[in-house]
Parts: structure tokens; C-alpha cells; sequence
């Protein structure tokens, strides 16, 4: 299954469609497109096993060069557009990419990175920037049939960066070496969503997100549509879906909730009918946002748990949800565990640190101590995160351990008082951090984004604090509420918490990486 296969059983089928203008790219454009970037980086000396880097905003060439690489054998890099020049530099040089393409949306970034890229060769995409040689032309000049030696890449994505510099997670290159080998996502997408040559497929999110790249690339394996967004709005959402026929999409919480705050005539306007598969993940979903979500859309819901790591999977769809709400699934890939500092199970019912076991092998690229933290002594793997399990092998998750709160030597987790503010109709988002308390070592600390600025103030305050109270114990109750009109979030709508804990850690310098 491969793009490369439905280009020759159905060349004129859109393989991409940009949801904002519509622009259109068909199986056989998407095979020449993706066959001259193969061509193009054998021309520039990269062979099998090598790794280059993608800067790039949702384009349509953005799939031209994953594709390509993925046909090459190379390992291909796909950095946030938001970052700054030497958090750029850092991931080109910490991954070893020898070839780098950028956009032109990120021209400033882009020139400031010439001299300290100077090693690599640089292409950008959308026009010219000094420095960079023009994409465009470069695979104009190749050509457009496949390249001799085929064979299959994979991407190597960097964590977040939400405590210290991002890590690569790398995993070997696939044991088939056909490009059109079939692959465990390939196979769940199939088996659990019903994904396939008949799907339209919404795509929100910013492509260099694990998520939204690995599976709109499934999506083309299987000879589907992708309707990819450049930028995340809730109405345009909803009208992708309802003009393009959307029958599938992918999702993370904060979609959900910006989508949830529209009016009751924005969200009739749309006709969301054709809608059968809404997967979300990447977050635990707050359960009355997740119950006005399948109230609307109905029981169309379904999420999984996993990360860049690829190392195991959990997943639950509507009806079993309804039944264990809160629980992000059983285990359809690689075996759940519970366990305790020591690395052993504990019952169910238990928080403790989740791990897999006999799931994908991966490694923090550079990161020996990082690696093998992530293992314990069965060779499990965890990617840091609390849960329990219940009697029936769902698992709920708490939180990340690294942003556990200890108050006076109680565990608090921030996500069960997010969960909870969040609910407030006039809180558009929230972070729950712990900062720094002389007595109790921390305290709890809501940073809240209001859905309008003029209500911030003590009274607004004191309605939060006691919104928390009416649901959540003492300890758990924040003992200071804050308000930003922006809180420090991904696109992808992952939270850069660190950036918040180091405003009241006294750390002016902190960086995302």
C-alpha cells in the first residue's frame, strides 16, 4: 500500500485537497512530485539511511518531501515552524540532517540560519530567501520516474520540549524495505477506524506533529483523500467538513473545546452529517467535554493513547467510553503495565507509571540516559505518564510525572483541576502548574485564559476558586489564580509548561528547548 499504487489504479483521485482554497493534488501528481524529490536528494549525494530536515508550514509540498524521502530511505526530520533560529539549529545539528528545506512563511528564521547551516544544503520552498536554493527549480530539473534504489524511510520527530531540549526519537528503518510494505498503523487504521480508499480525511493540525503526519500518511497508503488545513479554526473546521464531505478526521482537546465555545446558530450552520470517525489524542480529554462532543457529533469518537515513541497503543471508541468515561482505552497495541518506582505491577485500580511491553523498540536519539530511563528492568517502556488500570484493562490516565505538583509531600496531578476549570463557560484554557512555597515546598497555581480579557480581576478569581471547590478538595483547589491573554501552546495544542513553571521559578531565560 502505497501512494505509488493508486497512482496507477486511480491517477486522477485526489490524493490532497487544501481545505482553504482547494487546491487539489491527484495520486499521479503526488507519485511524479514525490519521485522528483527522491531524485533530487540522490542527486545531492544522500543515500539510504541518511536523514534531512523539513522547516515547513502545511503546504502541499510538504507530503512532495516526505514522500520522497520515504522512497529514498532516509530518515526525515519535521521541525515545528514556530521555533526560533537556534532551536532550529539545534535539532539540524543534533539529528545529523545533512539536507534541510524550509518555507518561505518562515523567511526571518530562515535567513538567520545560513551561516550556522552553512554545512548543509538548504532549499526553501515559496520563494527565495538569500541562502537558500529555490526548491522549485531544483526538482523541476529532475525526473519524475522512480529512483534505482528504493527503499523504505521513516520519520524521526522530536519530543516538545516541555522539560529541556527536545529529544529525536529514532527507531530503525523498516525490516521490509519495499516502500509499499504494509505497517502496524496501516493495519490499526484499517482494523479500528475503518480507514481506507473511501475516506476523506480532515487534517487540523500542523503536519510536523506526530499525529496529524503519520496518519494523513496512512491515509494516503490507503489510496484516501486528505483534506489538510493550514491553519486550525473552529468555524472553518466545521465547514471543511461540511463542504469536502468529511467522513473521518483526527483531533487533539483543544480542538474540541475552541470548537465547543462557538454559538449554538455557528454550529448549526454546518452539516456535519457525513461524519463517521473523529479519532483524538495527544491529551486526556476533560469527560463533560467529551460528552458534549458525542452529544453533538454523536458516537463518532474515538480515542487512543501513544506517543512519538511508537512503542504501544491504547484505544476506545464511543459506546465502550459511555461505560468507562475517563479511560483512554485497552491496549491494541503492545501490553499495558502499572508499575511502581521499582518497575513492578501493581493491582488494579493503582496509580503508577504506565508502561508497554513487547511494543515498538525506540531510542532518545544522543540520549543514552534519557533511553534508558525510559526502560525498566523487564524492558518495558514508559513515556513518563501516571495511570492506573482498571478490573477490566482500561486505562486512565492521571498525569505527566514530570509535571506532578508536591504540596506539603501530597502528590497533586494538574490535570484533574484542568479538567475542571476548563469546564467554566467563560475559561477558553488553562494550566495548572505548581510554583514555589516556602512552607509546603509548592503550591497549586491555575494560569488561566479568559474568554474575554475584561473580566479578568479578584472577583472573576474567587468565582474559579470556588467553581474548584464545589468539585475538588482543598489541597487540590489552586491558592492562586492568574490570567494571560495566551497561554505558551503548540499549534498541535501540546502545552509548553515548562515556559509557565520557569516564570515563577525565577528562570527569565527559559527557553522551549
Amino acid at each position: 500500500m502505497h501512494p505509488s499504487v493508486h497512482a496507477k489504479t486511480a491517477p486522477e483521485k485526489p490524493a490532497l485537497i487544501v481545505a482553504e482554497t482547494g487546491e487539489t493534488i491527484s495520486y499521479a501528481m503526488l507519485d511524479a512530485r514525490s519521485n522528483r524529490a527522491a531524485q533530487l536528494f540522490r542527486s545531492q549525494g544522500l543515500v539510504i539511511g541518511d536523514t534531512i530536515a523539513l522547516f515547513l508550514d502545511n503546504i502541499p509540498e510538504f507530503y512532495d518531501i516526505a514522500w520522497g524521502a520515504q522512497r529514498a530511505g532516509l530518515f526525515y526530520v519535521c521541525i515545528p515552524s514556530k521555533l526560533t533560529a537556534p532551536e532550529v539549529e539545534y535539532i539540524v545539528r543534533d539529528s545529523g540532517a545533512k539536507l534541510v528545506v524550509g518555507s518561505a512563511a518562515m523567511a526571518g528564521v530562515a535567513s538567520a540560519l545560513v551561516e550556522p547551516l552553512s554545512q548543509c544544503t538548504r532549499l526553501m520552498v515559496g520563494g527565495p530567501v538569500d541562502g537558500w536554493a529555490d526548491w522549485a527549480a531544483a526538482v523541476a530539473a529532475m525526473p519524475d520516474t522512480p529512483i534505482a534504489d528504493e527503499r523504505a524511510g521513516i520519520d524521526m520527530l522530536y519530543s516538545s520540549g516541555t522539560t529541556g531540549r527536545p529529544k529525536g526519537v529514532r527507531v530503525a528503518l523498516p525490516e521490509e524495505p519495499s516502500i509499499a510494505a504494509p505497517n502496524v498503523l496501516v493495519m490499526l487504521a484499517q482494523a479500528l477506524y475503518r480507514l481506507g480508499a473511501d475516506s476523506i480525511y480532515l487534517s487540523p493540525a500542523p503536519l510536523y506533529h506526530a499525529a496529524p503526519l503519520r496518519w494523513s500518511m496512512t491515509v494516503m497508503r490507503l489510496g484516501g483523500t486528505v483534506v489538510m488545513m493550514q491553519h486550525f479554526d473552529p468555524e472553518a473546521a466545521l465547514a471543511a467538513i461540511d463542504r469536502y464531505h468529511v467522513n473521518s478526521s483526527q483531533w487533539v482537546p483543544t480542538h474540541f473545546v475552541r470548537m465547543l465555545k462557538l454559538d449554538e446558530a455557528t454550529r448549526a450552520r454546518y452539516d456535519l452529517s457525513s461524519l463517521k470517525v473523529a479519532i483524538h489524542a495527544a491529551a486526556p480529554c476533560p469527560i463533560p467535554v467529551k460528552e458534549a462532543m458525542i452529544a453533538w457529533w454523536g458516537p463518532v469518537l474515538y480515542e487512543y493513547y501513544a506517543g512519538s515513541e511508537g512503542n504501544g497503543l491504547t484505544t476506545i471508541d464511543s459506546a465502550q467510553w459511555l461505560t468507562h468515561k475517563g479511560s483512554v482505552g485497552k491496549a491494541a497495541y503492545g501490553e499495558l503495565h502499572i508499575c511502581d518506582e521499582a518497575g513492578n505491577d501493581v493491582p488494579p485500580g493503582t496509580e503508577g507509571l504506565v508502561y508497554f511491553a513487547g511494543g515498538g523498540v525506540f531510542e532518545y536519539h544522543n540520549d543514552p540516559e534519557k533511553t534508558a530511563e525510559a526502560r525498566n528492568a523487564h524492558g518495558w517502556t514508559t513515556l513518563g505518564d501516571i495511570g492506573r488500570i482498571d478490573e477490566e484493562g482500561y486505562l486512565y490516565l492521571t498525569d505527566r510525572k514530570s509535571f506532578m505538583i508536591i504540596s506539603g509531600g501530597v502528590n497533586i496531578y494538574p490535570q484533574e483541576i484542568e479538567n475542571r476549570l476548563i469546564t467554566h463557560p467563560r475559561v477558553a484554557d488553562v494550566a495548572v502548574i505548581g510554583g514555589p512555597c516556602p512552607e509546603m515546598g509548592e503550591r497549586v497555581i491555575a494560569v488561566v485564559q479568559p474568554v474575554d480579557m475584561a473580566e479578568v480581576g479578584d472577583a472573576f478569581a474567587a468565582e474559579l476558586t470556588a467553581w474548584c471547590r464545589a468539585e475538588l478538595s482543598g489541597v487540590k483547589t489552586p491558592r492562586q489564580i492568574d490570567f494571560a491573554a495566551e497561554l505558551p501552546r503548540a499549534p498541535t495544542g501540546k502545552l509548553y509548561k515548562r515556559l509557565l513553571r520557569d516564570r515563577y521559578w525565577g528562570n527569565s531565560d527559559s527557553r522551549i528547548v
